[in-house]
């Protein structure tokens, strides 16, 4: 039994007065109303409509074969192009080289789908004109020579396939053993009896004595286009500059350009060597810094370089080299961490490998390397690469089922 309310009863009284009131009215509007609810159902019908849908899909014929449609990939094509620049000289060319390598070319990024970079990447190998101190992963491949860098060098090109070799000439700073360039000079000269690969030429960092060293060892070498590794803006203000270029074109070698993650540097840097030398004899080293040190902002500055030249800027058309040894000054390269992050031994190349892979993808034309491990990896990555349009599709499938 419902108990009524004053409200049940109110109701009651009302509704059939109201009823009576709103009879004949087609809208009303109620001010401050409200209602309480405590279910309230729904029923639509729909059952004619969907049956006759679902007698109307069936009743369309299935289509005999898939829409063919043509596909083409777009057809673009870049305005500019890198320089081409040689390294190296063979007799009939005033040197002495038994090989030259040639970097440059490139038409297109180096990830464009229908383009493949024109060559595969030069890898050269480091050597030291003293002994320095080195992380243990790196210094047991070459412990028995590095008290003799032409040793070193013929150890670089003989086992570990070096295609260019780079001395840094350390001993030469100031600060630490204040080396001749007389003596800097003859090192790189024994070098280039014992080996027939092309030679990049590194000094000290001091701009003053850089070049001096660079001079002289402009002289010694001329004729075998060596790269002098580096230049820098620091030799504009020291007003050595002039010298290490002159040197160059004077005697027929390349210079590295030098500048740290700044475009704006690069250029101004390149428009002064013009000033003493073709553009065809310079070459760009833009910064590479290691994985997880800054590894992103090498990737940013070569890939807009790049693009740049690719879009015309004649002051950015230059090929690029990438000190990719730099990964080693990465912790997690050399240091005994934890077992859950493997052995330096392992860590350590995959640490070099992955920084020069990276730097790669934003079109590197010539990797400066130190462990073989690493630079056999490269190597073997880059190969299976630049196989545009050699690839089997049917065997590319094959990874899904492969058991690790």
């Amino acid at each position: 039994m419902v108990e009524k309310t004053p409200e049940h009863e109110l109701a009651q009284l009302l509704g059939p007065r109201l009823l009576s009131l709103l009879s004949g009215q087609e809208r009303v509007e109620l001010e401050q109303f409200e209602m309480e609810i405590g279910e309230l159902e729904l029923w639509l019908s729909t059952r004619g409509n969907s049956i006759a849908a679902h007698e109307q899909v069936k009743e369309q014929p299935a289509p005999p074969s898939l829409i063919e449609e043509p596909f083409s990939f777009p057809a673009e094509k870049f305005p500019g192009k890198v320089r081409e620049v040689t390294l190296g000289a063979r007799p009939a060319d005033g040197g002495t080289r038994g090989r030259t390598v040639t970097i440059g070319g490139a038409t297109a990024p180096a990830y464009w789908y229908d383009c493949a970079p024109p060559r595969l990447p030069v890898i050269a190998l480091d050597v030291f004109d003293m002994n320095i101190a080195l992380p243990r992963p790196l210094k047991e491949n070459i412990a028995d020579v590095m008290e003799d860098p032409a040793a070193w060098a013929r150890k670089n090109v003989e086992k570990f396939g070096a295609e260019v070799v780079t001395i840094h000439l350390m001993s030469t700073d100031p600060l630490i053993r204040d080396t001749s360039p007389s003596d800097a000079a003859k090192t790189v000269e024994e070098i280039l009896q014992v080996v027939d690969v092309p030679l990049i030429i590194g000094g000290c960092g001091d701009p003053r004595k850089d070049a001096k060293v660079f001079a002289r060892v402009a002289e010694i070498a001329s004729g075998e286009r060596v790269l002098l590794n580096s230049v820098t803006l620091d030799m504009a203000q020291a007003r050595t500059l002039e010298t290490v270029a002159t040197a160059a074109k004077e005697h027929g070698h390349l210079l590295l350009a030098f500048t740290g993650l700044d475009l704006n540097s690069a250029k101004e840097l390149n428009r002064r060597l013009y000033a003493y030398l073709p553009p065809e004899q310079v070459v760009m080293d833009l910064t590479t810094a290691a994985l997880g040190y800054g590894l992103e902002y090498s990737f940013t500055i070569h890939e807009r370089a790049r693009m740049a030249a690719l879009m015309g800027d004649g002051e950015l058309q230059h090929p690029t080299v990438s000190g990719s040894t730099n990964a080693w000054a990465a912790r997690e390269a050399w240091m005994a961490l934890d077992p859950v992050f493997g052995p330096r031994e392992v860590r350590g190349p995959l640490w070099e490998s992955i920084t020069a892979l990276s730097l790669l993808l934003a079109g590197l034309d010539l990797l400066m390397m130190m462990h073989p491990a690493a630079v056999q990896t490269v190597r073997e990555v880059t190969r299976h690469l630049l196989t545009t349009g050699k690839a089997e599709g049917d065997k590319g499938m094959t990874w899904i089922g492969t058991e690790i």
